[in-house]
């Protein structure tokens, strides 16, 4: 778990942490974001690859995380997006993780499935969804989904243990489920989204009930010391949705199914809360008692502009690990400069 109070500042970022056997050098990640560069059937291209390596060079990062990986064609959220639906994806992943190892760091993907949120006119199908509702922050004219069947569920287990057994082979150090920011595991899991009257549906234990089973299949299929992340979108801080006390109880059931690393975002608020652009850690108030609810690493993405920033989260005992999406996406030598403010600055005068 994360160190707590009583260091010198400075020194946090740089302590090694274990998620399940994979032992990171230090406390950065920089956290999946959607590139578009990947091929028109979703292909890992040289331009992806070189994405990564670029923000991952001088080995000043503890973790890369690949942004959101479609698991299967329906799933698909926007032009640019990479695949890993299919055993012929295998190769390119294999170039995308290497881009990452190249540079002495570890890395995770992320799987993903749109749900309604996928791009009909790239799926040439209507999206699917646990209720036939869009997301509170679908755009409008969005196409309205079409209600999940039992067997529609059913499958959804298959294609994320079939993805992370591709990511396993392609030689990634982890896997990341995305359960955030509006998507399919996170339409489930919201009051906002899920109307379901079955199984599925009603308390947050059925809303829950996807997301498990989910990570349980992906644990089958994988080595048990092999590190699995959920992207947890648990309080959606919007009135109906998900609250805090939520987030920690998802938290801690993601944690039962097999989750070896909470990664803290947003629900139906997406990846950004409005009012809070000029705080670093939006959703510090539900890392915190998210990490002191759970047995494992708790991350913690948002706003983290500085490695001031991220320092003092550490210290606050926010999170074990801070997450770094815009400001590294902005800046691909953030980590070496940030990195070396901080040691600077800690060292004996």
């Amino acid at each position: 778990m994360g160190s707590r109070g009583g260091r010198r500042r400075g020194v946090i970022i740089d302590q090694p942490l274990a998620v399940s056997d994979l032992v990171l050098k230090n406390r950065l990640v920089m956290v999946p974001m959607a590139t578009r560069k990947a091929g028109a059937r979703g292909q890992v291209t040289q331009a992806l690859c070189n994405h990564y390596a670029t923000r991952a060079h001088g080995g000043y990062l503890g973790l890369v995380e690949c942004g959101h990986h479609f698991v299967c064609e329906e799933g698909r959220a926007t032009a640019g997006q990479a695949s890993i639906a299919h055993d012929e994806d295998i190769e390119g992943l294999k170039r995308e993780a290497a881009a990452v190892h190249d540079q002495g760091t570890p890395v995770f993907v992320q799987l993903s499935h749109a749900g309604s949120a996928a791009t009909e006119r790239l799926t040439g199908t209507q999206p699917l969804a646990p209720s036939a509702v869009t997301c509170p922050g679908a755009k409008v004219g969005h196409p309205i989904p079409r209600a999940m069947s039992a067997d529609d569920i059913a499958r959804v287990p298959e294609l994320f243990s079939a993805a992370a057994r591709r990511a396993y082979a392609a030689g990634f150090d982890g896997i990341e489920i995305h359960a955030a920011h509006g998507y399919l595991l996170n339409q489930f899991l919201s009051p906002l989204t899920n109307l379901r009257k079955d199984a599925y549906g009603g308390s947050l234990e059925n809303r829950a009930r996807l997301l498990q089973e989910v990570l349980c299949a992906v644990r089958a299929e994988l080595p048990s010391g092999y590190p699995v992340s959920v992207r947890l979108g648990g309080c959606d801080y919007m009135p109906g949705g998900n609250t805090i006390d939520d987030a920690v109880a998802l938290a801690r059931m993601a944690e039962a199914a097999g989750a070896s690393l909470i990664s803290v975002s947003g629900g139906m608020c997406y990846y950004g809360r409005p009012g809070h652009e000029d705080t670093a850690g939006w959703f510090a108030d539900s890392s915190a008692p998210i990490r002191a609810g759970v047995g494992v690493p708790v991350l913690l993405a948002g706003g983290i502009k500085t490695g001031a920033a991220a320092e003092a989260l550490l210290e606050q005992g926010a999170c074990d690990l801070a997450g770094i999406g815009r400001a590294i996406l902005n800046r691909p030598a953030w980590a070496r400069r940030e990195t070396t403010k901080l040691r600077a600055a800690s060292a004996p005068t």
